[in-house]
């Protein structure tokens, strides 16, 4: 066996000391905590079904919010993951008991073990990560890319200098020759805005030499990775089309939209009773903010939010995102921003059917209208109806350039399905208290465009690139 080998086979076995250990944490509370199944069945039956149903949930849920990327992800980042993860796994499951023993078992005692689990996970991801980086040392990566504002998109490497060590910055590179010979014998290589005709010669390089290669993708890029393989002609070929759901999912997707909107209106009900009178009385005016934005085949209707801002927050007539520092938020506002509370307007919508609850964030016309002048290929959100949240709210923050908006967006419609739509629902939980996620624009800015000509023309010639 390999050193490689070696390696992966330890890192396997300390994931799999920690999926064992958020269980043994859950199933000691559930012994202790359900002293009527000693009653019902003095055998381990009912032990060993709860202990399978949190193991599951649990396991599928670090697969939603990546828990396991050590050496990918910052400390704090991992720890949060894995305790989410195995916090709401032990809630769902603890919901489950309810049902099963007909009564509310101790809250203590699993608050208890939610406390546990921190614990354990937090010790877990410091000792993990540590071998990790004992095991795999930084790699010397090239990055390649074409202008400073390609550049900047990668400017997160930097977070992850124990993972990649960059040795070259190699800029707008015109002949792939000489660029072979620059790459030499790194071990990354990451490439951003390239041409197609040259990035496609690195990365066929890269896979010849073993050389792990990482891509900033065009939109043409995302629209190919959901084309289907047609057996047509003795020839190689793939379909792209159009956004064309399934029927059943559609029927499945609308029956979830009412069902998880009403729970969602009922459950959240006190909530935003309490912000619709904060609102209301910090300065008089309306609870509620409506919108016009776009959906499906870019009709417009009405998005309803709680107001966070003054009243004559555009009094200008100019439609703007709120950016980092502003002055036309409320208060309390800055507070239901945070933590997205301001979106629960938007239950009412799911429920009348203008939205969904996964979906493309819809859009206002006038600031897609800006966008479409310089990336005409934007319009391709139209393609499904509006959501609450999406794969680039997930992925992506507020202030997410439209064109890397837009791929994510793509990403999404290509992947559309229940289980996808599942995961996105549970991983928005993850995003609430994630304070970067929420940056607005920089001040000045009225859109997530960057605002200079040289960008724009940059934007243009992407969209257009294969």
């Amino acid at each position: 066996m390999d050193k490689h080998m070696k390696n992966e086979v330890i890192m396997r076995l300390l994931k799999a000391v920690s999926i064992v250990g958020n269980t043994a944490l859950f199933m000691m509370y559930f012994y202790f905590s359900s002293p009527a199944l000693q009653q019902i069945d003095r055998h381990l039956t009912p032990y060993i079904l709860f202990a399978l149903i949190f193991l599951v949930i649990d396991i599928w849920l670090m697969r939603v919010y990546n828990s396991f990327e050590i050496g990918g992800r910052k400390v704090y980042e991992l720890m949060y993951s894995l305790t989410l993860s195995s916090v709401v796994a032990s809630g769902i499951v603890y919901i489950v008991q309810a049902a099963f023993l007909h009564k509310i078992p101790n809250l203590l005692m699993l608050l208890g073990v939610f406390f546990a689990e921190f614990i354990w996970n937090t010790t877990w991801v410091l000792f993990t990560n540590k071998i990790y980086f004992m095991m795999y040392k930084a790699k010397k990566t090239v990055i390649i890319y074409r202008s400073e504002n390609d550049l900047q998109k990668l400017s997160e490497i930097r977070s992850l200098s124990n993972k990649f060590e960059v040795i070259k910055y190699i800029e707008n590179p015109t002949e792939i020759h000489s660029l072979i010979e620059e790459i030499g014998d790194c071990e990354a290589v990451f490439i951003a805005g390239v041409s197609a005709t040259l990035r496609n010669g690195i990365i066929k390089y890269c896979v010849e030499k073993n050389i792990p290669a990482y891509i900033e993708p065009k939109i043409g890029d995302v629209l190919m990775s959901g084309a289907k393989h047609m057996q047509m002609f003795s020839v190689p070929i793939l379909r792209v089309r159009h956004a064309a759901p399934d029927p059943f999912y559609l029927f499945v997707k609308r029956a979830v939209d009412i069902v998880l909107s009403l729970i969602g209106i009922i459950v959240t009900s006190p909530v935003m009773l309490f912000m619709a009178a904060t609102i209301k009385a910090y300065d008089g005016g309306p609870v509620f903010y409506k919108q016009t934005r776009l959906t499906k085949d870019g009709k417009e209707f009405q998005l309803i939010k709680f107001r966070t801002m003054r009243v004559d927050a555009e009094k200008d007539g100019v439609a703007r995102l709120a950016s980092e520092n502003d002055d036309r938020i409320i208060p309390v506002g800055r507070f239901y921003r945070r933590f997205r509370l301001d979106e629960l307007g938007q239950l009412w919508c799911t429920l009348l059917g203008t939205m969904t609850i996964v979906g493309p964030r819809p859009e206002r016309p006038e600031i897609a209208k800006q966008y479409e002048e310089t990336l005409p290929a934007f319009a391709l959100r139209l393609q499904v109806k509006a959501g609450l949240t999406g794969y680039a709210q997930i992925y992506g923050k507020y202030n997410t350039e439209p064109y890397d908006k837009l791929q994510m967006d793509l990403m999404y419609i290509n992947d559309m399905s229940l289980s996808c739509d599942i995961g996105l629902m549970f991983a928005t939980v993850k995003i609430l208290f994630m304070p970067e996620s929420t940056e607005g624009v920089k001040d000045g800015q009225i859109t997530a465009k960057k605002e200079n000509l040289e960008v724009a023309k940059e934007l243009a010639a992407a969209s257009e690139e294969k």
